[in-house]
């Protein structure tokens, strides 16, 4: 049977490279895209972006870019009604690395910030590990418990908190005079005292931070395969073991991730710590937090409040970069 070949197609001989100007793909330099009429569907995009940009520019960009601005002035409480500021370059950032205060404000932030992290991060992967051993109806209180604990206002729950530890009439005050192990603690004053107040504040912190940590590592953990776990239990591995060689390894990367927000929430607390101790007992508690509100809107030295913030978010890069480049290694997708 004959076949006949379409007008302008040359049949191509087997095993023989495809024609480029016939049945075969086109070159580069001939392939156009698709011509757009009137251009006015390319901007498009632009046009469905531009709210969204309008609104980071206005609530983001723009304030850092007065921050850092603010950082290099004067400014003042006469500046706020008289607008007038003076240019001291970077006379701010050396006064406050000269600052005793400001460097063991820095310290204390440190030190408060790992203490904050590590105790959310471990007992909310504890708490997220537990939920994966409970029926139906108990993971699902659980769960509920824990989301209404994360969506209290933490100004709120500061505030009932710091009720909770006031002397004469706390509860828990009470409660621990009533264990007698400790003896009469009805009238100590947490926030008066600098251990109990870091303890009362590292609480008040681990206990809003642990439901978004359990719930997001539990998420996170029934998307585990259960064949690697069954082959370890096979092999004779212990629950622990199986929880430390399988469990961990898969948690890594949403483990980095929650480490890296914790670390950015816990570096900046501010309302937690005001509003129980207000940075006290004698600046025992004063954060860099706490130290660039008292700077900036108690003493009005907005331009030395601003060095600080800029300082801060420097710090806060600098912490946060080691575990970004272990993400970016490990190929995982945030």
């Amino acid at each position: 049977m004959a076949l006949s070949i379409a007008p302008g197609l040359t049949e191509t001989p087997p095993g023989a490279a495809p024609d480029q100007k016939g049945g075969g793909r086109r070159p580069k330099s001939e392939r156009k895209a698709p011509v757009r009429p009137g251009g006015k569907r390319q901007l498009a995009p632009l046009w469905l972006l531009s709210p969204a940009g309008i609104v980071l520019l206005a609530v983001t960009v723009a304030p850092i870019v007065f921050l850092v601005f603010t950082s290099f002035t004067d400014y003042d409480q006469r500046s706020l009604f008289t607008g007038a500021y003076d240019s001291v370059g970077v006379q701010q950032y050396a006064t406050l690395l000269a600052d005793t205060g400001f460097w063991w404000s820095l310290v204390r932030t440190l030190v408060f910030t790992a203490a904050m992290v590590g105790g959310s991060v471990l007992i909310g992967t504890g708490v997220s590990h537990l939920l994966t051993r409970l029926g139906t109806p108990m993971r699902y209180t659980v769960t509920v418990v824990l989301i209404l604990a994360w969506a209290m206002p933490n100004v709120a729950s500061s505030i009932v908190w710091k009720w909770l530890f006031q002397p004469g009439y706390g509860v828990v005050n009470w409660l621990l005079t009533q264990t007698g192990l400790i003896g009469d603690m009805t009238n100590v004053d947490w926030s008066n005292d600098a251990a109990l107040a870091y303890t009362s504040i590292w609480l008040l912190i681990v206990w809003q931070a642990v439901p978004f940590i359990a719930l997001t590592m539990y998420a996170a953990e029934t998307q585990i395969p259960l064949e690697y776990k069954e082959a370890a239990r096979l092999d004779g591995a212990s629950e622990w073991r199986v929880y430390r060689t399988v469990t961990l390894v898969f948690l890594k990367p949403t483990l980095l991730l929650i480490t890296i927000l914790s670390i950015i929430w816990d570096f900046n607390v501010f309302n937690q710590i005001w509003l129980v101790s207000a940075g006290g007992p004698d600046d025992a508690t004063s954060t860099l937090g706490v130290f660039t509100y008292v700077t900036a809107f108690v003493g009005f030295d907005i331009g030395q409040g601003a060095a600080i913030s800029v300082v801060t978010t420097l710090l806060l890069v600098v912490l946060t970069a080691f575990y970004v480049r272990n993400l970016v290694r490990s190929g995982e997708d945030l």
